[in-house]
Order: structure tokens, then C-alpha cells, then sequence
């Protein structure tokens, strides 16, 4: 018999999917506004699923400060790194990331700064790792549960057909999954998606 948590994980998966190709795949609403509404209500639904568990979600201590900014710098080099070695060995490459590089223009740069590092960074993290790994988690193992989530998150970027982005979002989500994996707590992962997506949009882009 399907449980509860398997019916409501499937439905949170499917509205995810739902929302992320009307904002990467039709793109009918602003992208920004549209990742602001769907990363904030598929987070508030992670809070409340979350239960008893939302304490042990949300532990924080002084360290996961040191472990979210170092891993978002350390990110940011991997993906320096990717870009330049992507764009030399992937014709298509360039074009992808300026077509990433272009939301910017539908927005303020300092209402987008707003919300990478205070909404849409912390929210992806609570949905995703809070829920998405954490449940999968629980039914195949921290290990297995690390790899699907990865490639769940990765997987509803396909809607934006580019390549680039979906290979850099299953990047992000390993990454940011380890250290879910690592610490049981969404702090590291959330301090560190959002400044790298402050610094990667805003402070030194790539392009």
C-alpha cells in the first residue's frame, strides 16, 4: 500500500516539475518572480511536511557559517574552472551560458541580489535537500538517496533544454547534497547556494 509520504512526495515532485517548465520551459512569468514564488511555496511545503524533523533540519551551529562560505568558494572555482574548460571543448557552450547569463536583464540587479541570497538559494535548499534527498534518503540510504536527489534536481532543468545548465545544477546538487549528507542540517548548504549564487550571478560572473 503507498504510504502518505510516498503520495505526498510524488505530488511535491510533480507540482516542481509543473512550475519549473512554466518558468525554464514555456517561460510564461518573469523568471526571477517565478523562481520566487515556486522555490517559496515548495519550501513552505517542505517546512510543514517536515514535521518533528523540522528541528534536526535546522540545527545550527557556528561552523556551518565556515563550511557554507568556504564550499561556496570552492564552488565557484569548479565552475570557473568548467566554464572555461566547456566553452573550449563544447561549441555550444558559450551560447548556453550567455542564454543563463540573460534572466539578469528581467530584474534589478539589487532586488535579484535580495533574493538569491535571501529567498530563492535558501528555499531551493529547504525543498530539495530538505525534502527531496531527505526522503529519498530514507528509503534508499544516505548514499543512494545523495545520488537521486542530485539527479531529481538536476532533472527538472531539462524543461530549459541546456545542456550547460542541467550539467551545472547536477553539479550544484551533488555538491550541495554532500553536505546535507554530511551534516544532517540545511545550514551549510543553504549558506552556501546562496552566496555562490549571489557571487556566479552578480559579483564575478562567469561571463
Amino acid at each position: 500500500m503507498i504510504g502518505p509520504s510516498l503520495v505526498q512526495f510524488l505530488i511535491a515532485l510533480i507540482i516542481a516539475a509543473v512550475l519549473w517548465l512554466l518558468i525554464f520551459g514555456l517561460k510564461v512569468v518573469n523568471f526571477w518572480w517565478g523562481m520566487m514564488i515556486a522555490s517559496g511555496l515548495l519550501s513552505l511545503w517542505a517546512i510543514i511536511w517536515a514535521g518533528e524533523d523540522r528541528k534536526r533540519l535546522f540545527e545550527f551551529r557556528s561552523i556551518y557559517i565556515i563550511w557554507g562560505v568556504g564550499s561556496a568558494a570552492i564552488l565557484y572555482i569548479v565552475f570557473w574552472i568548467g566554464e572555461a574548460v566547456s566553452t573550449r571543448i563544447f561549441g555550444f557552450a558559450s551560447s548556453q551560458i550567455d542564454s543563463i547569463y540573460a534572466n539578469k536583464a528581467q530584474i534589478n540587479p539589487w532586488i535579484l541580489a535580495t533574493l538569491l541570497l535571501f529567498w530563492i538559494g535558501p528555499a531551493e535548499e529547504i525543498f530539495w535537500r530538505g525534502m527531496g534527498q531527505y526522503q529519498l534518503s530514507k528509503w534508499f540510504g544516505p548514499n543512494v538517496g545523495w545520488i537521486m536527489g542530485a539527479f531529481v534536481y538536476a532533472a527538472v532543468h531539462l524543461w530549459a533544454a541546456n545542456f550547460i545548465l542541467f550539467m551545472a545544477a547536477l553539479i550544484g546538487g551533488l555538491y550541495w547534497g554532500w553536505l546535507y549528507k554530511r551534516f544532517g542540517s540545511l545550514w551549510p548548504g543553504i549558506i552556501s547556494h546562496a552566496l555562490w549564487d549571489l557571487v556566479v550571478f552578480l559579483i564575478l560572473p562567469l561571463k
